[in-house]
């Protein structure tokens, strides 16, 4: 990491008294007798700590202070006075002063602090690396029609404090959706909290998700914070909701309506701020139907619906998913740099993916692991990933679909989509193609929570 500080004082000895301790110590030192100076200085020599007077003619170092964190509010200053007050030193810290000094300057003091600031630095430089690492491995990938619907909707309902369903396929990537629900929230700072309600066992669903006292149950040696007092201030995310609990359903939809949970074997309600973001791959109107899942509760989560397009809906997506993985790969996991033929490109293309993004993922693993040569070609994919085509072209995965009935709605929403699509969404002129009535097709788009693509 560099190593340049940047004195700004319209005292002469303070400059090289400063600017003399500092060199010797290592650091590459400039100066700046004022603080127009000191701020032109700062766009072109970019340090990574400023010593600022705080008495100065012309500019003094609150307003230099200010103006340097405004133009980059990563900007590390130390502020140093002859007459610091109470009043300067709060000023200065609100305005985003890292420390102030008094003068004269404590030379052991200067130097612990210099560890300090620079320690805290790389710590805060480590964080952002980090945070671009995460992101990276939850971005949404893909150019396609369906994906910039999706992003558009995401943008759009992001800022909002709305409840969300997200539903889609296994491995279509709803907590990518999400996490960038939460990332563009005003709750982004706050945490996000994920529970896999498929994942959890019935009977501890609830202490999970409510927490429990010492004492309240077999094993609970503790008091527990469950999840939803976890996540408050942000988000929780309940994936797989259509496999939970209906004696869980009934707590939850109490939290919803009134914003306060209780422990098991508490009696204190505790208040909770939580935006409820929920995701699942079952049809939860069939679900209500048949008795396993309440219907106030679906209306209570189904405030904005999300729905996730499948791989076979994107495939001119894939070809970019691949890249995408081949580098997090290398980047992320270590595994070896791998570039792919545009032959082997075209062939994953064309395999089915019933595990959609999830299983091309692993599958690109897989070929980077085991790929004979450094770059991927198709007789890789012919050796280790093998022939899965649909057996018909224009069924895409429809023909896998476990159940008559489940067949029967995806070529009933991929039909009434691409017809929709053909019509520039006009339901009137669509719904008159197909020679159904139009309060019929409103149904049906809504049922399917189909989108009109907004995108250019």
């Amino acid at each position: 990491m560099s190593r340049r500080i940047l004195v700004i004082d319209d005292e002469p000895g303070i400059r090289q008294a400063l600017g003399q301790l500092l060199e010797y110590e290592g650091f590459e030192v400039k100066t700046a007798s004022g603080g127009a100076e000191g701020i032109s200085l700062y766009d072109s020599y970019r340090p990574q700590l400023v010593f600022l007077d705080v008495k100065m003619a012309g500019l003094d170092g609150l307003e230099v202070l200010k103006r340097l964190r405004q133009a980059d509010p990563t900007a590390t200053v130390v502020m140093i006075s002859g007459h610091a007050t109470i009043q300067t030193a709060v000023e200065a810290t609100q305005l985003g002063a890292y420390d102030i000094l008094e003068k004269p300057l404590d030379t052991d003091r200067v130097l612990v602090l210099l560890r300090n600031a620079f320690e805290n630095r790389l710590l805060s430089e480590e964080n952002a690396r980090l945070r671009e690492t995460i992101e990276s491995r939850y971005e949404i990938v893909g150019r396609s029609f369906g994906i910039r619907a999706l992003l558009e909707r995401i943008d759009k309902v992001a800022a909002t404090p709305a409840r969300v369903l997200i539903t889609g396929e296994n491995g279509t990537g709803k907590e990518l959706v999400a996490r960038a629900i939460h990332r563009g929230s005003p709750r982004a700072k706050k945490p996000f909290v994920e529970v896999n309600c498929a994942a959890i066992p019935s009977e501890l669903i609830e202490s999970e998700l409510f927490g429990h006292m010492k004492g309240s149950f077999t094993g609970a040696i503790a008091d527990r914070p469950g999840r939803f007092e976890q996540a408050d201030g942000g988000t929780l995310f309940l994936d797989e909701i259509g496999d939970m609990s209906a004696s869980a359903q009934a707590k939850v939809l109490r939290v919803l309506q009134d914003g306060v949970v209780t422990r098991i074997g508490g009696s204190k309600p505790v208040q909770v701020d939580v935006r409820v973001l929920a995701a699942t791959n079952k049809n939860l109107e069939d679900e209500i139907a048949a008795g396993r899942f309440r219907e106030d509760l679906y209306y209570r989560l189904n405030v904005v619906p999300i729905t996730v397009p499948a791989l076979r809906e994107r495939r001119e997506d894939i070809p970019l998913l691949i890249v995408h993985f081949l580098q997090q790969l290398a980047a992320r996991d270590g595994l070896p740099a791998r570039g792919i033929s545009e032959d082997a490109l075209r062939r994953l293309q064309e395999l089915e993916w019933q595990g959609n993004v999830r299983e091309l993922r692993n599958t690109v693993e897989r070929l980077v692991i085991l790929a004979s040569h450094a770059t991927i070609g198709a007789p890789d994919v012919e050796r280790l990933v093998g022939r899965r085509s649909a057996e018909s072209p224009g069924l895409g995965g429809l023909l896998d679909i476990a159940t008559f009935e489940e067949f029967k709605q995806a070529a009933e929403r991929a039909y009434l989509l691409a017809k929709l699509r053909t019509f520039d969404w006009n339901v009137s002129e669509t719904a008159r193609a197909l020679d159904m009535p139009r309060s019929n097709l409103y149904k049906k788009i809504e049922r399917y929570a189909l989108q009109r693509e907004t995108v250019e």
